[in-house]
């Protein structure tokens, strides 16, 4: 039975209302606060905005917000539950509680939750900027902010184990686009920020994916003599040679490496007809996973400049030096002896010639695309990996507008690849 509304009905659902309305600003403030960063907000603030000043102090110290904004919209969702419950509850009988939440469920999350948020996250800067200056003034309220201090050391028990004065803490991509802002701003120099980047991705790159290939590499047998191997190394420019051995099953395996001051003492002291094995030094052997940056810190601790670097079972795959470890970090470094390889040759009826060798981040880098990295680290190996089969010269395969046509091949290997625009590309036209 639907019992007539009393004045203090009307009042529970003004309240209601009210409270529909602080929801509905407290959800646009989290979203748009936590989206914004501490480049953009530093550059809204810098254009004018009047709540430019207000927006920076949030973004830079998020844990003086976070806890109060919470707290605030906890309070608020517990009293309108309890509101309209009884307002429900006085107007429809028993049958008014079920009704009350029902509502409460669909209107609330409708109107205090997916509509703001969604607004927020289209609009992050307007949502920013607008509530900005009401949140600067909720967290200065000394009722709430001293309610939600002494939660926030039961809350870095359970997150952290620690207080927040240890921060603030920012994420990689965070700094990366304070970076780039810095760079567009020319606070730094574009090659500062490039360097700055590359010490970033350091971190996260495998000797796997800047080794010299097992194909590619220069070395010896174990039969050589010395004056051929320094023949070699002249011939080369390398001062350091693997040396390797090949087993009765027609395997080889490195045994060691000779070092081109050892090879011309030995040839001074008369020994120039010896194997390279009565020179031999020892090789490092890593797995292909370890981290560049791990690696780089034990040469320089143990003193060795180069690696072999084998897989899983045991089989030799690649070489690496100090020198690719630093040319990760600060680009190529070309001496007198090394030949300047061009990996895209631009062809005279407008396509392009790539070497299979290229690296996958700098073949999407130079065309734009966005080949995965993960599986594959060459454009040869992509190539490879995407047809499933050993090719032959003239096969290709599509990606993003481009066809990838093989064009040279060693052997299994695919050495060169012609890149042109898709039949079913606009590129084409």
């Amino acid at each position: 039975m639907i019992a007539r509304a009393e004045t203090a009905d009307w009042w529970m659902l003004f309240g209601i209302f009210l409270l529909l309305v602080l929801l509905v600003f407290f959800a646009v403030a989290e979203m748009g606060l936590s989206r914004m960063t501490k480049p953009k907000a530093q550059a809204l603030a810098d254009s004018g905005k009047r709540s430019g000043p207000a927006l920076v102090r949030l973004v830079n110290h998020p844990e003086q917000w976070v806890n109060p904004l919470l707290l605030s919209v906890n309070v608020c969702q517990t009293v309108q539950a309890t509101l309209t419950g009884i307002a429900f509850g006085r107007m429809f009988g028993a049958a008014g509680v079920i009704i009350g939440v029902t509502l409460n469920v669909v209107v609330f999350f409708i109107f205090a939750e997916a509509v703001p948020k969604t607004y927020a996250v289209l609009y992050s800067d307007r949502a920013a900027l607008v509530t900005a200056r009401p949140v600067s003034a909720l967290v200065r309220f000394w009722p709430l902010r001293m309610i939600s201090q002494a939660f926030i050391g039961l809350t870095n028990i359970i997150v952290r184990g620690k207080g927040l004065q240890d921060g603030p803490f920012i994420r990689e991509r965070e700094f990366l686009g304070m970076v780039e802002a810095a760079a567009e701003e020319e606070v730094i120099e574009h090659e500062e920020r490039e360097l700055i980047e590359s010490v970033i991705e350091f971190g996260d790159t495998v000797a796997r994916e800047i080794m010299v290939p097992r194909p590619d590499i220069v070395s010896v047998p174990s039969t050589s003599s010395i004056d051929h191997a320094l023949d070699v190394s002249f011939e080369t420019g390398m001062s350091r040679l693997p040396v390797f051995r090949e087993d009765p099953e027609g395997n080889d395996d490195v045994v060691g490496i000779v070092y081109m001051k050892d090879l011309m003492r030995a040839i001074r002291d008369g020994r120039a007809n010896d194997t390279v094995l009565q020179v031999l030094r020892d090789a490092v052997v890593i797995p292909e996973n370890k981290p560049v940056s791990k690696l780089m810190r034990e040469m320089q601790g143990t003193h060795y400049h180069m690696a072999i670097i084998a897989d899983e079972y045991g089989s030799v795959v690649g070489l690496i030096t100090l020198e690719d470890c630093l040319e990760e970090l600060v680009g190529e470094i070309v001496d007198e002896h090394d030949e300047q390889e061009i990996e895209v040759r631009q062809l005279m009826n407008g396509e392009m010639l790539v070497d299979g060798g290229m690296g996958i981040d700098d073949f999407n880098e130079y065309f734009a695309l966005s080949v995965p990295d993960k599986e594959w680290d060459t454009v040869a190996g992509y190539v490879f990996g995407t047809l499933e089969h050993v090719p032959v010269r003239g096969e290709h395969i599509e990606v993003d507008g481009w066809r990838l046509t093989v064009e040279q091949l060693e052997g299994r290997r695919i050495r060169s690849v012609r890149m042109s625009p898709s039949t079913k590309s606009p590129l084409s036209e």
